[in-house]
């Protein structure tokens, strides 16, 4: 499963791909993974909020409902967790991604500056 992962995000981020030991790391730290041929979603949860960790779609995949349908998935088992709020960071570049939370009901609560590698990450939160 996790040299899957690690092919898959090497597909959806070419230029920082994690590796295989990276998702072991993060699912022994506690984090949970979903996965499917096309796209993966990476997350952890803290009492009653979760932390959306990262999500990826094989680029050819992309626009085809899957990261919508992923996000679903993990909202109704953690709703049914006791969970009460999703967070998640992304690139003030990737437009793309911002509009998938949009859509998905994430609102805009806060920036990090320069969090990655210079670029501001923008941070999100829904309630579920």
């Amino acid at each position: 499963m996790f040299e899957k992962l690690s092919n898959l995000h090497q597909k959806c981020f070419p230029n920082k791909p994690w590796s295989a030991d990276d998702f072991r790391d993060l699912k022994k730290s506690g984090c949970e993974i979903i996965m499917s041929e096309n796209g993966f979603i990476v997350y952890r949860i803290a009492v009653d909020e979760a932390e959306i960790i990262t999500i990826g779609v094989n680029p050819e995949m992309r626009r085809n409902g899957i990261a919508s349908a992923m996000i679903g998935i993990i909202e109704k088992t953690l709703k049914n967790q006791g969970v009460k709020k999703i967070f998640l960071e992304v690139s003030s570049t990737n437009t793309p991604a911002q509009k998938l939370y949009e859509n998905c009901g994430f609102k805009t609560i806060g920036l990090r500056p320069k969090y990655y590698d210079g670029v501001d990450a923008i941070l999100m939160e829904k309630d579920i």
